[in-house]
């Protein structure tokens, strides 16, 4: 298929409209090794042109490299897009493993001072909270990102990794227009409870790593042997030694689905996750991360592939059977509060 422009979709029921992808933008300063800034920056631009508009980074991506590679691009298109950025990962300097939590309202007000400067705007359209500290109360925390709306240092609040009924509690304290977790053909644990407090709130779902990391592309099939060793995917239990093999073995049916469209495993990938919204009845938006062009132009594709009923229950069995958990501490994320 010829790349072209992608169709819209909005962020919550009174959220703004972006393209039904965006972009995450980690990756092109932070956790898989090496950047060629100048395609990395070619690919913010294309990315554009087809519609994607919906821009997501985080304080902690790169200790901040990522809000202020992203600050002139932003800039230039502040009307055309949507920036969504993210607070409470901590990051000790002296141990790049560690990662902290914290959600205090200090911390909040601190944190969005720090990206409204890095990324040299007035206001931040999508606000994720991007890790939950249980240890604080929800209601202060989100009570918080309130007072920023109020301000007009944020447009709209999101979530990142939370349980259903935590997105319950903060709906209630202020309505929350975008929720992000991982979600995937590999990775389906949020629909055993977020997914259906979504749909019912009309949250409009943020799906990251829609493509397993890389790996339901192919481009890799085990971190240790074919990835530098600075890319974190090596640290995820999910893409090293017998896990990895495991896994590897499971991109069959993708391949058989995309032999069918002439399309590629990464696209099946994306397609099936652009169609949980029908399968749900409800807004999901992905965003698939790259830094290249030709990888924009192939998932943006993706959002033309339909796959059929047979198709999809020839996927269906594939999450039950992923080797290995996402991240080495599972902590990090909403699975231990479920």
């Amino acid at each position: 298929m010829t790349p072209g422009k992608i169709e819209t979709e909005r962020l919550g029921p009174e959220g703004p409209e972006t393209g039904v992808q965006g972009l995450g933008c980690m990756g092109m300063s932070f956790a898989y090794g090496p950047t060629d800034e100048q395609e990395a920056r070619a690919t913010l631009e294309r990315a554009l042109e087809l519609g994607v508009t919906l821009y997501d980074t985080a304080d902690m991506y790169g200790a901040g490299a990522n809000e202020r590679f992203l600050a002139p691009f932003v800039r230039a298109h502040r009307d055309e897009i949507v920036l969504a950025t993210k607070f409470a990962v901590v990051l000790d300097p002296q141990d790049p493993q560690s990662r902290g939590v914290r959600n205090d309202p200090a911390y909040v007000r601190e944190s969005v001072e720090g990206s409204l400067r890095r990324l040299g705007v007035e206001t931040i359209d999508l606000y994720y909270m991007h890790r939950r500290d249980p240890g604080v109360p929800l209601e202060d925390s989100v009570g918080a990102m309130a007072d920023l709306v109020r301000e007009g240092k944020v447009r709209q609040l999101g979530l990142s990794e939370v349980t259903g009924s935590e997105l319950r509690t903060a709906h209630a304290v202020h309505p929350i227009a975008a929720v992000q977790s991982e979600w995937s053909v590999f990775s389906r644990d949020v629909e055993e409870n977020v997914v259906g407090a979504a749909q019912e709130l009309d949250v409009t779902f943020v799906p990251y790593s829609p493509l397993g990391r890389g790996f339901l592309t192919g481009s890799f099939r085990d971190a240790d042997k074919d990835l530098g060793g600075d890319d974190f995917r090596r640290m995820q239990p999910r893409f090293t030694g017998a896990n990895a093999a495991a896994n590897a073995t499971l991109l069959d049916p993708l391949r058989t689905v995309a032999e069918a469209h002439d399309a590629t495993t990464g696209q099946v990938a994306l397609a099936w996750v652009h169609q949980r919204a029908s399968v749900h009845g409800m807004r999901v938006v992905p965003i698939p991360g790259t830094r290249r062009r030709s990888r924009v132009e192939e998932n943006t594709t993706a959002t033309r592939i339909v796959l059929s009923d047979a198709e999809l229950r020839m996927l269906e069995p594939i999450a039950g059977q992923v080797a290995g958990t996402r991240y080495a501490d599972m902590t990090f994320t909403s699975a231990g509060r479920e």
